[in-house]
């Protein structure tokens, strides 16, 4: 278990409060959904259904007062979510995840030209609140699938699972990257300096996962995940070549580059086909759960952006991740 995460606003600092045992359960207030305070009060009610808290009843996972506190910041959340896309086709929302702009200007493209070392650590501390617990909530969905969009899915988690080895589970493969990079290897060790961008899209991974009403946008989700992670992981890895990066950092890329390549092809034909022709009602929550998680990279992509064209650490404080490195 890990310690809780600092509060970033009345809400988070009540219900830590609560968690420990100090107080009452906060109202969740009037918060914008994608703010600091809101996101980082889901997470923690999310982390409950993960590894928990020291110092945290484990009776709190299922608290009735703490659901419906969840409940309520969930329901402006997907609110959110849902204000901020489109609605195409199902086709459409899987093309356009096939098509590269050139030149492209996201996140990756900018460390393979022009990033340094210390936005390239930047970068692995804000993805390792997703990758420690990578595949993860995406078991949530396997017993609410049938058929062979089930066995497909499951295929595609043993992969992330690493084959049924340990060392090569892509949780692990990043642990060793962030250890190989002069970061802490720690579960969630740098949840106190990432931002709200990169947190709720952790968030939004839980969320789908455990509502079986949200199956589908969780089978969106996966598959827009699988599908953009090949090229991206090929250009992160131009960069670490360009940068000199220990092995250990390089091997997480690749290794996603050759799975995700295939990984593809078995979400959009055998899981999303499969779950489709079973419960054709579920193709608006698949193109949901596809358009949320394009929305909230681009969220995440115009914050890391934005912050390293200016000079400026994209992490909360700089003394804090300066600390962090060496504790």
């Amino acid at each position: 278990m890990t310690k809780l995460p600092e509060s970033r606003g009345p809400l988070s600092a009540g219900l830590n409060e609560a968690l420990l045992g100090r107080g009452p359960l906060p109202s969740p207030g009037d918060l914008h959904p994608f703010g600091e305070d809101a996101t980082i009060a889901l997470h923690t009610m999310y982390e409950l259904h993960y590894a928990g808290f020291d110092g945290v009843d484990a009776a709190w996972e299922w608290d009735p007062d703490l659901l419906r506190l969840r409940a309520a910041l969930e329901k402006d959340f997907v609110e959110a979510l849902r204000d901020g896309v489109t609605t195409p086709s199902l086709d459409e929302a899987l093309d356009a995840l096939l098509v590269e702009v050139v030149p492209g200007d996201g996140v990756s493209h900018h460390l393979r030209d022009h990033g340094d070392r210390e936005q390239m650590r930047e970068y692995f501390a804000h993805r390792s609140v997703y990758h420690h617990k990578e595949a993860d909530p995406h078991a949530w969905v396997i017993p609410r699938l049938r058929g062979q969009a089930k066995a497909s899915l499951v295929a595609v988690e043993f992969d992330e699972f690493g084959g049924g080895r340990g060392d090569r589970m892509h949780s692990r493969l990043y642990a060793d990257l962030l250890a190989a990079a002069g970061l802490s290897a720690e579960y969630l060790h740098y949840l106190d300096n990432v931002p709200a961008p990169a947190i709720a899209i952790v968030n939004m991974m839980s969320l789908f996962g455990l509502h079986r009403s949200l199956r589908g946008a969780l089978v969106g989700h996966f598959a827009a995940a699988e599908i953009t992670t090949a090229p991206s992981a090929a250009r992160m890895l131009q960069a670490l070549e360009r940068l000199d990066a220990p092995p250990a950092c390089k091997l997480f890329f690749s290794e996603h580059v050759e799975a995700d390549a295939v990984h593809e092809q078995i979400m959009r034909r055998d899981v999303i086909g499969d779950l489709l022709a079973r419960e054709p009602e579920l193709t608006a929550d698949v193109v949901f759960g596809i358009q949320a998680t394009e929305l909230l990279e681009a969220r995440l992509a115009d914050h890391l952006l934005s912050s390293w064209r200016s000079g400026s650490t994209s992490l909360r404080m700089r003394r804090r991740w300066l600390v962090s490195q060496n504790g």
